[in-house]
């Protein structure tokens, strides 16, 4: 492991409301990050770069290092036959992709952009599917008003529309219908969800939400539409367009969770390690929050020293307002060595898109390779970069 002297806190995973967030803004995200003393930023959007030029532009206002991600849902149909969970416990060959260090500004060439595209629009239309069965519902229980499909794009998202964002709209319709009256809220929503009862508090308007997509846009839910199989590209496919963007294709952890089980591709630690290598990630990330510390740090540790870029953030894809600093599960601190090696994995992506700036090869070569020995000298460098731009304020027209 590196011996870097300054190990600034780093949150390398954080969703915008460009898909779906807990900030109201990139604004109230990075006054967020400022008051917490976290000093490097990531933003790590589904499907979007859309919001690029106001994270690094706020990032420079505020003197913080921004890094530029994104996020995919992928499959693998060879672990789908053969029922392998990967990092989604609930779908067999479903497997969530992230991208680290994309270009910036951001630049993604043919065929990647059009498969881009069609992916989000996809995900739109099986949104606005899900938003007409809401409504037929809504007038099959004579509720006296329906969502408008278009007035909550418009409104309540950047372009790119998730489920999250029917939950939030029709808890606020229902709100509005009552005039916040709370019996009438709860005696709505109990028509609404077929006799059951609303079990948060009005004012926990994330467990709200929450009840709204467990009872109503999951899995046997009355607004419930599958992902037509065009929503998933494969998962080599998204790591093709993540390099064209100039990325670095990352893994997200799943990891343990509060029984301290593991989906069945990640549960055996060395193997994991080794087909994560033949599948050609290079760079993995852990969301601390769900992961008991000590199982963490090992799991982080055991990578690293295998060579794999470590990261970890917070996504912040829910309604639920968690802290910017990173915590592990029950709001554990993170220990010496995990922030150092959090630290470490953000100077070599700092490195990565600042050598890409300059029109070099970073951390991942024109085809996705890497060579895992360059990650030191990148860590480096990205810590001389830190430095320079951020502890000492010193102008870099490459950053």
């Amino acid at each position: 492991m590196s011996q870097l002297d300054n190990c600034a806190k780093v949150n390398a995973h954080m969703h915008t409301p460009y898909s779906f967030s807990a900030f109201s803004d990139v604004n109230d995200a990075l006054d967020r990050a400022v008051a917490e003393e976290v000093k490097v930023v990531g933003i790590n959007d589904f499907y979007t770069a859309e919001g690029y030029q106001e994270w690094a532009d706020g990032c420079a206002r505020r003197r913080l290092y921004p890094l530029f991600g994104i996020e995919f849902i992928s499959l693998n149909e060879e672990d789908q036959k053969a029922g392998l969970r990967v990092n989604d416990p609930a779908n067999p060959g479903r497997i969530y992709l992230s991208g680290k260090g994309l270009s910036y500004p951001f630049h993604l060439k043919e065929p990647y952009a059009t498969l881009l595209s069609n992916v989000r629009n996809e995900a739109n239309r099986q949104v606005e599917a899900m938003c007409g069965k809401l409504n037929e519902l809504l007038l099959q229980k004579k509720c006296g008003f329906a969502l408008d499909f278009n007035r909550i794009t418009n409104e309540l998202t950047k372009g790119l529309i998730r489920e999250r964002h029917l939950a939030k709209a029709l808890r606020i319709s229902v709100y509005e219908a009552c005039s916040n009256d709370e019996s009438r809220i709860r005696e709505l929503f109990e028509k609404i969800f077929d006799g059951k009862v609303l079990k948060s508090s009005l004012d926990d308007l994330a467990g709200v939400e929450n009840e709204i997509r467990a009872n109503l846009l999951k899995a046997g839910g009355a607004a419930f539409v599958p992902e037509e199989a065009s929503a998933f590209l494969p998962m080599e496919t998204v790591q093709e367009i993540i390099i064209a963007a100039g990325g670095i294709p990352t893994y997200p952890f799943l990891a343990d969770d509060a029984n301290g089980n593991y989906t069945d591709f990640e549960n055996d630690l060395e193997r994991v390690a080794k087909q994560l290598t033949e599948r050609g990630f290079h760079s993995v990330e852990f969301i601390t929050t769900r992961n008991d510390v000590h199982l963490l740090e090992k799991y982080a540790t055991y990578l690293y020293e295998q060579g794999f870029v470590v990261t970890f953030g917070s996504e912040h894809n829910t309604p639920a307002m968690e802290p910017i600093e990173l915590f592990a599960r029950g709001g554990v601190p993170l220990t010496d060595k995990l922030m150092e090696i959090n630290y470490n994995g953000a100077c070599v992506i700092m490195a990565h898109q600042h050598l890409l700036k300059q029109r070099l090869l970073g951390y991942t070569g024109l085809n996705g390779d890497v060579d895992r020995s360059k990650r030191y000298d990148l860590e480096i460098l990205g810590d001389v970069l830190f430095q320079k731009i951020i502890v000492y304020n010193l102008s870099d027209r490459n950053e």
